[in-house]
């Protein structure tokens, strides 16, 4: 159950980045009493250990009864087909979108053959959310402590956040209820200042252009940068021999404080089945389809009798694979399987005495040259 923190525990959605990415030294870190608080299970919890994740194993798959579909009625669809009018206009429209392309050979070609296939891919996406701890601090302004004193933290699964919408990846950090605690800063020891390491502390640098020979071997030749003094301001500090602490900003002490790292990921597995036509792989797992087939649901059930094997054989793949990459470190909040119907077609034709081809993918047209006849320059990506 997770724990509304609406009443009194408000989670501190977290803005600004840690000076460092390094904890202080872990003598200067009490354990906080509530720690305990944070275990999963039997786990040791290492969340006052830099870089230690918590982890949350994936919730159960819900029990609802495996569909018997048919298939027929989806075997049935089918995408427009290619005809020669707008397998020019195609290649015209893609010329026209190229710099160094001429226009010629897209106009007077003579289309030769039109070989056409339906590719069926698979798509399954996997939203989940993983949780870690670890220590961070900022400057302590002397405003209220949110410590141990005020309450046991609560555990990182149980801090209720509001989950950005389905399969949109995100990042957030959020401040872990009653776990702060003041310390001396680390890096200055308090004082709020430190010795600046260009002039050591003396405010003033030697002269770059005299090298303290403070005077040439006429007086009218003087240093005119330091004025014979051998010696310069120091730029680092301006002149103050200190600098102010990067770290705690000069407030001499850091609050110290667990922030709880959420990450929502949409891990992606893709399939397209086979074909015998020399279209690049990539393009075909980019391109535009037409959905055919969409199931949704917290965890969905693996495609085990779709007419094509090779479809159903990667649904249990992709399944799988997810499952055991995200079993152990994330919990699985949504899952989506699709089966889309993209639409390939190879395009030979004749220009000037040779032969030519390239293809149109994708239920938006899109086209892959080999090797165009009118090409001028080589600046251009031919896709």
């Amino acid at each position: 159950m997770d724990r509304d923190l609406s009443d009194g525990d408000s989670v501190m959605d977290l803005s600004f980045e840690a000076e460092s990415p390094l904890a202080p030294p872990a003598e200067l870190l009490e354990r906080l009493p509530s720690c305990d608080c944070l275990l999963q299970g039997d786990r040791c919890c290492r969340s006052w250990n830099p870089g230690c994740q918590i982890f949350f194993p994936p919730s159960e798959a819900p029990g609802r009864p495996r569909e018997q579909r048919c298939w027929s009625s989806f075997l049935e669809h089918r995408v427009p087909v290619v005809t020669e009018e707008v397998a020019r206009e195609a290649l015209l429209s893609f010329v026209d979108s190229k710099c160094c392309y001429g226009s010629a050979a897209a106009g007077d070609l003579v289309i030769l053959e039109l070989k056409q296939q339906v590719l069926r891919r698979y798509r399954l996406e996997t939203f989940s959310e993983s949780r870690i701890s670890e220590w961070t601090f900022q400057p302590f302004t002397n405003h209220s402590v949110d410590g141990p004193q005020r309450g046991t933290s609560p555990r990182l699964w149980d801090i209720k956040v509001q989950v950005p919408p389905m399969f949109q990846e995100d990042t957030r950090k959020f401040q872990v209820p009653h776990s702060s605690l003041v310390k001396e800063c680390h890096k200055c020891h308090g004082h709020g200042r430190y010795k600046c390491s260009s002039c050591h502390g003396a405010g003033t640098v030697r002269c770059p252009s005299c090298s303290r020979a403070k005077r040439r071997a006429r007086p009218a030749r003087r240093c005119q940068m330091c004025s014979g003094s051998g010696r310069q301001r120091c730029s680092t500090c301006s002149g103050r021999g200190n600098k102010t602490c990067a770290t705690c900003k000069g407030e001499k002490k850091l609050l110290h404080f667990l922030q709880l790292v959420i990450v929502w990921k949409n891990s992606l597995f893709e399939f397209v089945s086979e074909h015998q036509l020399a279209c690049p792989g990539d393009l075909l797992a980019k391109a535009r389809g037409e959905t055919l087939f969409k199931d949704e649901n917290t965890m969905v059930y693996p495609i085990v009798d779709f007419p094509l094997r090779e479809i159903s054989l990667a649904s249990q793949r992709g399944i799988a694979e997810h499952s055991a990459a995200l079993a152990s470190r994330a919990r699985v909040l949504q899952q989506r399987q699709t089966i889309e119907l993209v639409p390939l077609t190879e395009v030979r034709y004749w220009y000037q005495g040779k032969t030519y081809v390239y293809y149109i993918y994708g239920t938006d047209h899109k086209v892959y040259v080999v090797d165009y006849p009118e090409r001028y320059c080589c600046g251009c990506t031919i896709i």
